[in-house]
């Protein structure tokens, strides 16, 4: 079976793209697997590479006058039996490569279409999930060209509260805000990468627990997570930088704890369509859960949630990698 393991992009999380795909390569079986990388430069580029750590490659272009597409690789012609994205935020985790691929006729990891782009929109994700009876923080979402008042925010969320870009991973362009004389710098900021922003009611250290989901009609729920950042949240740089940072798996919840937070990402990941996989973040304060956001693409690099979680669930990496292959098989 060829399966195309396709990373990189024009998106502010390029590097974390091609982390996961390092990670994904050096654990899949390549006894089972003609694999295919394939990398998208940031300036959107496709090659087609000898390891994720390549920046030279032959170029690919792809033929849609058939289905399943055609792929040329330099002067060869092929055809693709999976293809998997590791691809996180703008131009791939948000519904665009999907669609690339239903047009072209190949099955694919992950979530659809429709899924995929409410997931990566913050937005639209806490109005499904808020309609679905699913606790979230209270927020507005603005956008670039409209105006705000900052006393008006200041009022409704008090702080410390959040401003984030509204179609973006990796806690990229996020701040966390104290005082209303930071409120405008953090909005120019989340403003620098996306042309909509989420303003969102802030916690004070709450605890952070993730799990991850897999499955397609039956999905399951991994072993709970949680993560203790080293800085005042989990931004990027406690996230991929920082040693400090700690994630406990499994999380110390007790066993109504642990019931009720797989029975949120669950619910969370059916109310949004997902199928395949998914990692679901959660908030935990004062016994109470918020679902913060669901990952479509979550991280494959050697600190990853997703990964972790399955592999202390009973699932190796190797074995991880074939059910969601089978799974985009399936779907």
């Amino acid at each position: 079976m060829r399966v195309a393991i396709v990373f990189g992009s024009r998106s502010a999380e390029h590097e974390v793209s091609v982390t996961s795909a390092k990670g994904i390569y050096g654990a899949i079986d390549k006894t089972k697997y003609e694999l295919v990388l394939i990398k998208i430069t940031k300036q959107g580029e496709w090659l087609a590479v000898e390891h994720p750590d390549a920046d030279e490659g032959l170029p690919v272009v792809m033929d849609l006058s058939r289905s399943p597409a055609r792929f040329r690789i330099g002067e060869q012609w092929i055809t693709i039996d999976v293809i998997f994205p590791v691809l996180h935020g703008p131009y791939g985790e948000d519904g665009t490569i999907q669609g690339m691929c239903e047009m072209a006729g190949i099955p694919y990891v992950g979530c659809g279409v429709a899924a995929s782009a409410i997931a990566m929109d913050k937005d639209l994700t806490k109005r499904v999930l808020r309609a679905n009876g699913i606790p979230v923080l209270d927020w507005i979402a603005v956008y670039k060209h409209e105006s705000i008042d900052l006393r008006e925010i200041g009022e409704r969320f008090g702080y410390p509260l959040f401003v984030k870009p509204a179609r973006l991973g990796s806690s990229v362009g996020i701040t966390k805000v104290h005082a209303e004389d930071g409120l405008r710098p953090a909005i120019e900021y989340a403003f620098e990468y996306d042309s909509k922003i989420v303003i969102e009611k802030g916690l004070n250290r709450p605890r952070e627990i993730e799990c991850a989901i897999l499955g397609n009609e039956e999905p399951q729920p991994s072993i709970l997570g949680e993560v203790i950042p080293a800085h005042e949240f989990y931004d990027y740089d406690a996230k991929y930088k920082s040693p400090k940072s700690k994630r406990l798996v499994p999380a110390p919840l007790n066993e109504d704890e642990t019931r009720t937070a797989q029975r949120l990402a669950l619910d969370s990941f059916k109310a949004i369509g997902c199928r395949g996989m998914a990692r679901v973040d959660m908030f935990y304060v004062d016994g109470k859960f918020y679902v913060n956001e669901l990952n479509t693409i979550p991280g494959f690099t050697p600190i990853s949630m997703y990964p972790k979680l399955w592999q202390a669930t009973g699932l190796s990496y190797s074995q991880l990698i074939d059910r969601l292959i089978e799974l985009a098989l399936e779907a």
